[in-house]
């Protein structure tokens, strides 16, 4: 294997972002990102970080791919994960870096006593929901993602209060 996996550091911000920027022109959504390398710092090195990440580098130091991942809570089950993002770099997909960044995040959960861990994946993303499936994820068809953004949750609250 021509790279490792480690839990990611504050000297990995940049690589961090670039992964999340190429990620979103991926999903085409290339406008998408707002957060900045600061707010990465901010929540995910400081004392209390919001989020984890494992990284995937090469053996010269290049981080070719990511994952980030943070604690919830289910009312059914307790104790959960939220997969965020799981991205390798294009140029580097195939080696195997996605495969060992979605095994870490799932024998964190297994060893810290997680109950569930869940994600979303794009409908037409049928290279994950396939290797979703190979590893026994149940992909739910019949469940919607509901967001409220920013402007949203502005004018609600400004009609709701």
């Amino acid at each position: 294997m021509s790279f490792i996996i480690r839990p990611g550091e504050k000297k990995d911000a940049q690589s961090i972002l670039d992964l999340i920027i190429e990620l979103a022109v991926f999903e085409k959504e290339p406008d998408a990102v707002e957060i900045t390398i600061d707010d990465l710092l901010q929540d995910g090195f400081s004392n209390h970080p919001k989020f984890k990440t494992f990284v995937a580098e090469e053996t010269n130091g290049n981080i070719i791919g990511m994952v980030l991942f943070y604690e919830r809570y289910s009312t059914w089950k307790g104790k959960a994960i939220h997969l965020e993002d799981l991205m390798v770099t294009e140029t580097k997909r195939g080696i195997g870096a996605g495969k060992e960044l979605y095994t870490s995040v799932m024998k964190y959960a297994q060893e810290n006593g997680f109950k569930r861990v869940a994600w979303e994946v794009l409908d037409w993303n049928t290279n994950a929901i396939d290797f979703y499936k190979k590893t026994n994820a149940t992909v739910y068809d019949e469940w919607r993602v509901c967001q409220m953004n920013e402007a949203n949750l502005k004018q609600f609250s400004s009609e709701n209060i």
